[in-house]
């Protein structure tokens, strides 16, 4: 049983949403961020990236970052540009990549089910990160950024939520410069909010497709405020994480690819010989590259040519959701007992391409700083699904979703 709530967001006001509205925290880096919002003054990088208003020489991690990024919101809401819902609401937050839509409900979820087990993880945490944002919502008071949960498709929820969106005026309607179309619903009828809160306790399980980090820090702030109001009734905003759930059968994952920087000692022949052990070999032709189209099977791109991997039967169990996964394949059989990487969480030699960046990225990091690429098949919803109710981590890096939920349209205040 699955608990949703209304929240009173904080949001662009009508106008500049395409403006505000940036790229998440965690899929650029401070000099993409700088870039993106230079010209920006607007962009909500300079809340959710504040370092990109400090000196380069700041750690991205420093007391001043936080401080800069509650006066950049400060600023904000000061000048007008986001403003405060006065009632509780849902929202309803449309993308539209390529043709295909994804449609999202915009709700605050339960730091409690998240420790029962009701909002499920797949995905380590690495405590860097996690305090990076434990700290980012301590100074900003709030939930800046969405978690995106999934959650088995369920037609009366489809049907109410199309109801309205053929209903209704949205609130926001933009491309971004990436040509994803953004709509925004405000759901602000009491009879429908009350539907749609019923219709999620039927749905016994919420899975975190994207935002492992945000919702773990999100957990850990709500049970320090509880800590620090030990009269806390329950109803605080503090026990709920900012969210944005949409059905399994919308959520689009493209593959996550991996670059080596070196070939761990071996020649090229001696290399592909060790290779040959586990998987069969096939040379693409001259000028043709690989982009796997069935599962266990890998592209791979060395010295200027791709070839087609094919995990060979008895190198992996097909039972086991873990093991079966072409990154744990990849993984088991060929990065670590090959190439020496051992744990691809840490090691330095290995990187991880977005498959939204496309094959010739691959091939440039090749050229550029690395020595083999591995172009690999999406991992599917339902094995995300498989693993977290078996409640087992992915291997590292497993999953690459598109379109990215975009950061600044809702902010949920803790206090």
């Amino acid at each position: 049983m699955a608990t949703v709530k209304p929240f009173k967001a904080i949001r662009p006001v009508p106008g500049l949403a395409d403006k505000i509205a940036s790229l998440p925290y965690d899929v650029v880096n401070t000099e993409e961020a700088r870039n993106l919002a230079k010209d920006n003054s607007y962009s909500f990088l300079h809340v959710d990236r504040a370092e990109i208003d400090l000196a380069p020489s700041i750690n991205p991690y420093d007391k001043i970052v936080y401080e800069k990024a509650r006066e950049n919101f400060d600023k904000m809401l000061k000048k007008g540009l986001l403003i405060k819902d006065n009632e509780e609401n849902y929202y309803i937050y449309r993308e539209i990549m390529n043709g295909r839509s994804q449609v999202g409900l915009v709700a605050t979820v339960s730091i409690d089910e998240y420790l029962e087990g009701i909002i499920k993880k797949h995905e380590l945490t690495l405590p860097e990160k996690e305090q990076d944002r434990i700290n980012h919502m301590d100074y900003c008071d709030a939930h800046t950024s969405p978690v995106f949960l999934t959650y088995k498709a369920n037609p009366e929820l489809k049907k109410l939520l199309n109801s309205w969106m053929g209903s209704k005026n949205p609130v926001y309607d933009f491309t971004s410069e990436d040509e994803i179309r953004h709509t925004v619903w405000i759901i602000d009828d009491k009879s429908l909010i009350n539907k749609i809160t019923y219709v999620f306790k039927e749905i016994d399980y919420l899975y975190i497709a994207d935002g492992h980090h945000r919702a773990a820090a999100s957990v850990k702030v709500g049970l320090k405020r509880r800590e620090q109001n030990p009269d806390y009734k329950g109803d605080e905003e503090f026990n709920y994480f900012l969210a944005v759930l949409v059905p399994h059968d919308e959520v689009f994952i493209m593959p996550y690819n991996r670059v080596v920087k070196d070939l761990n000692g071996y020649s090229e022949s001696e290399f592909i010989e060790k290779i040959e052990e586990k998987f069969e070999v096939e040379k693409c032709n001259e000028g043709q590259s690989f982009n796997p189209s069935q599962k266990h099977t890998f592209g791979m791109y060395l010295s200027g040519n791709w070839y087609k991997l094919t995990a060979k039967e008895g190198t992996f169990n097909p039972s086991d959701p873990i093991e079966s996964l072409d990154v744990s394949i990849l993984q088991k059989n060929l990065l670590d007992p090959i190439l020496g990487i051992k744990d691809p969480r840490t090691d330095k030699r290995i990187d991880f391409v977005g498959g939204i960046r496309g094959l010739e990225e691959l091939e440039r990091r090749v050229k550029e700083d690395m020595r083999v690429a591995f172009s690999m098949h999406p991992t599917t919803v339902e094995d995300l699904i498989a693993v977290a109710d078996t409640g087992m981590i992915m291997p590292p890096k497993s999953t690459w979703f598109e379109p990215k939920l975009r950061s600044g349209l809702f902010i949920h205040e803790l206090s």
